[in-house]
């Protein structure tokens, strides 16, 4: 039988659950303990009745189960003490038969014998606390009717406490009721203002990320690499998620690649204008302080403090022989890890690096060479995974080109809409409305070359905007 630890009292509730009551449960009166001995032998309950008479009980005793049965429809009884081997009727037996008439007492059995299955039955249909045999150890039997009593008391201030916390739930069922009714009436208000803070967050980040671009394209336009940023942001965000990484990750990888260099504002023009490859060492060392000076120009924007780390340590080594702190391996941060290899493929591509420009099977090669070098192995053999896969795109998800002169209200660019000399215009993602399609056209015009606008499929749109 299992014991109940009261452990604190339930939540005062004002006006319907007082302290007190759960304190007059405890605080039930201790009546004098009564048991019922029951032997056929005179001799045995004479016994019991010297042994238990210092103890301050109130004994009943009967010679049969058949009298104890009888004297238990009228006496209310906390433990029974009954011997196993009786005429007429055995413990076992008068045990089960006296749960219908005082369930809740503690039976003890006295067996003489080692009869197993006897006692055994007697423990399964009667509910046997404890059995002690003939002739019992006094100090045994004392201890054993403590322990019986105290597991009793035990019991039924469980059932007390059961009784007081049904009434308490009843009380706390109608309170609840009530207040249901009050959360339900604010419900609706409640989900307006949630749906409100959502569409603000949400036009605050794409504010944000539209102003991140805008400091690329500034870079861009320094350096005179059109879409170099914007290219490396993405390759770093889709080798980011091949990673494994989470959609939080992989946007602060996006944006890294976007202000990987922003540290080169501060550079001479006659630096950015020279293929790494070929600066001479002083210049070199000048052109590896830009990663430093993005930081610094980052560190007011606490939203970009990963995006920090990332731009610090893009020219970290795997082999440890990077810049600025020569950490190797793992120490380097992940995102960084993952940024200069984005970084270096895109420049690779464009001839930054070396004066000559490299295809895609040589950005494999060199990439592979530099496995473990510069670059981790596992990033690595990612990016050429992605590399080899790009050519076998199936045309799903792949967007619309359209001239200025078809766009249309409500279409959604599925790139960032740049001037033909790669100045930003308008960042992937926005729905055009009716003044910036005309805007778009006039731009165009005065630029006097078409511009590559890439806008969502329909269905591609119509999907998105399901999910």
């Amino acid at each position: 039988m299992s014991e109940l630890q009261a452990t604190g009292t339930p939540t005062e509730l004002a006006a319907t659950a007082p302290a007190a009551s759960l304190d007059a449960a405890d605080a039930a009166p201790a009546a004098v303990p009564t048991l019922l001995l029951v032997d056929d032998e005179p001799g045995v309950i004479s016994s019991l009745k010297r042994l238990l008479r210092p103890m301050k009980y109130e004994v009943l005793s009967a010679n049969s189960g058949a009298e104890a049965l009888a004297l238990l429809e009228s006496a209310s009884v906390d433990v029974i003490i009954s011997d196993m081997r009786m005429p007429n009727m055995d413990g076992a037996e008068f045990l089960s038969r006296s749960r219908t008439v005082t369930p809740d007492a503690i039976r003890i059995l006295l067996t003489g014998y080692s009869e197993v299955d006897a006692v055994v039955r007697a423990v399964n249909e009667g509910h046997v606390y404890h059995y002690l045999h003939k002739p019992w150890d006094d100090q045994d039997l004392l201890l054993t009717i403590q322990r019986a009593l105290e597991q009793l008391a035990l019991q039924r201030k469980a059932e007390r406490l059961t009784a007081l916390l049904q009434e308490q739930n009843e009380k706390l069922s109608s309170f609840n009721m009530e207040l249901e009714r009050e959360v339900h009436a604010r419900t609706e208000e409640i989900r307006q203002t949630v749906m409100f803070l959502e569409g603000a967050q949400q036009d605050l980040k794409s504010n944000f990320l539209t102003m991140v671009k805008v400091c690329a394209n500034m870079v861009e336009m320094r350096c005179g690499l059109p879409g170099h940023s914007a290219r490396i942001g993405e390759t770093a965000r889709q080798l980011g998620a091949a990673l494994g990484l989470s959609d939080y990750a992989c946007n602060e990888l996006l944006m890294a690649g976007l202000l990987h260099g922003i540290g080169k504002l501060f550079l001479p023009d006659a630096l950015l204008k020279t293929p790494v490859a070929k600066l001479q060492p002083q210049e070199a060392k000048l052109y590896q302080l830009h990663p430093l000076h993005g930081q610094m120009a980052l560190t007011p924007v606490s939203q970009l403090s990963g995006v920090q780390t990332m731009i610090r340590h893009q020219y970290e080594r795997y082999d440890g022989r990077g810049t600025p702190d020569g950490l190797i391996g793992g120490l380097i941060p992940l995102g960084a890890r993952v940024l200069a290899l984005a970084r270096d493929a895109e420049d690779l591509r464009i001839g930054v690096i070396a004066p000559q420009k490299m295809n895609d099977a040589q950005i494999i090669s060199t990439v592979r060479a530099q496995s473990g070098i510069r670059y981790d192995p596992a990033i690595a053999e990612k990016y050429i995974e992605l590399l080899t896969k790009h050519a076998e795109l199936t045309p799903e998800g792949v967007p619309d080109r359209v001239d200025a002169s078809h766009l249309k209200e409500g279409m959604k660019l599925a790139d960032d809409l740049r001037t033909s000399r790669g100045t930003l215009l308008m960042t992937k993602g926005k729905v055009l409305s009716a003044d910036q399609v005309a805007q778009i056209r006039r731009y165009e015009i005065h630029e006097g070359e078409p511009f590559v606008i890439l806008v969502e499929r329909a269905a591609d749109a119509r999907k998105a905007e399901a999910a």
